[in-house]
């Protein structure tokens, strides 16, 4: 049994037990795990829509995508891609006055479902994890696990949190703090580096694989002092990897794609006194703290690193850094998003 109170019902299990059909609201990667998951259980879905401005006529899955509004009779929408753009999330939370709104969580990497079945099988982990934390943390770590099996948004609305109160707070940087951004992306987390720091630090070094997006980056870096733009990917030893190149976010360890030369952060980090590590590398953070032992033994960095992507990220993660080094302080927050992105783990 959970430490912790969730729905008595999973999301899938609400939604074929409703017995009323499905529409799925999104086209993306994250909508054909929904659809496909649906199938598997035998939900029938009705059809396929999006926001009003992106419907311009097209296909998904064999079904017409259309505007809400032309749907007739009574159905369930189950909303299968993510967003933090305000007045989108608000879309949907409106959408909850008028239908009854679930969201079926998949992972973003991986096929492990947050279903009932993972819940039992997991159990003592997640126990454990939820251990690790102090009590306001713990809430938020109750709510996440209680959303992606619930898919309640009302649930994700409780455990919402701005940055400015992690950061303004437990986790607030010094004046000298030195950054090793994994998954720099365009510098967007640079920048928010920055920001939290008052523009006083000791060094920045940010490594993004994908090709075109390091473009941006360096672009970007050319006016932070201090800063050194590296393409590589992270992981738990010195090799190449096939990269997909997406110029996104999303870009990943992949069966097709360009080689990309991987490093760890204990060979980043032998020569240099790092404060500081951002982790968001897209599915491979496991693999990045594989190659991190000697680090977070030796100089313990704060750490801020995604549990989004994987659906065991929420435990396995913090249970393997407390596992190197127990000495850690464990918090958890989830930063304005649908669904359940954007939790992050804090570690000092």
């Amino acid at each position: 049994m959970l430490k912790f109170e969730i729905d008595e019902k999973s999301s899938w299990e609400k939604i074929k037990e409703s017995t009323l059909p499905v529409v799925v609201y999104g086209m993306g990667n994250g909508a054909d795990k929904v659809i496909d998951e649906f199938n598997r259980l035998g939900i029938p879905v009705k059809g396929v829509t999006a926001s009003d401005d992106f419907i311009r006529g097209q296909s998904f899955r064999g079904f017409t995508v259309k505007k809400l509004s032309e749907f007739e009779g009574e159905f369930i929408v189950a909303v299968a891609f993510a967003t933090c753009i305000p007045e989108v999330m608000n879309r949907i939370y409106s959408l909850c006055e008028k239908y009854r709104v679930i969201v079926p969580c998949v992972p973003v990497f991986g096929d492990e479902i947050f279903n009932r079945d993972f819940i039992e099988l997991n159990e003592d982990r997640i126990n454990a994890a939820y251990d690790l934390f102090d009590d306001e943390s713990k809430k938020f770590f109750a709510g996440c696990v209680n959303f992606m099996f619930g898919g309640e948004l009302e649930v994700l609305k409780e455990i919402t949190t701005d940055k400015d109160e992690i950061f303004g707070g437990v986790f607030s940087m010094g004046k000298n703090e030195s950054f090793l951004d994994l998954g720099a992306y365009r510098g967007d987390t640079v920048e928010e580096f920055l920001h939290y720091c008052g523009s006083e630090y000791g060094e920045i070094i940010a490594l993004e694989p994908d090709r075109r997006t390091f473009k941006k980056l360096c672009a970007y870096l050319e006016n932070v002092p201090r800063s050194t733009a590296v393409q590589k990917a992270i992981y738990s030893e010195k090799t190449v990897l096939t990269f997909s190149s997406k110029a996104g976010r999303q870009s990943t360890i992949s069966d097709n794609g360009e080689q990309i030369e991987a490093t760890t952060i204990d060979e980043i980090c032998k020569d240099k006194e790092i404060t500081y590590i951002k982790m968001d590398v897209e599915g491979a953070e496991k693999e990045a703290l594989d190659g991190a032992v000697d680090t977070l033994k030796s100089k313990k960095p704060k750490l801020n690193i995604a549990l989004y992507h994987r659906s065991a990220d929420i435990f396995e993660l913090p249970l393997k850094i407390a596992k190197v080094n127990p000495s850690y302080k464990f918090h958890i927050r989830r930063h304005p998003y649908i669904p359940c992105w954007d939790m992050n783990l804090y570690c000092i």
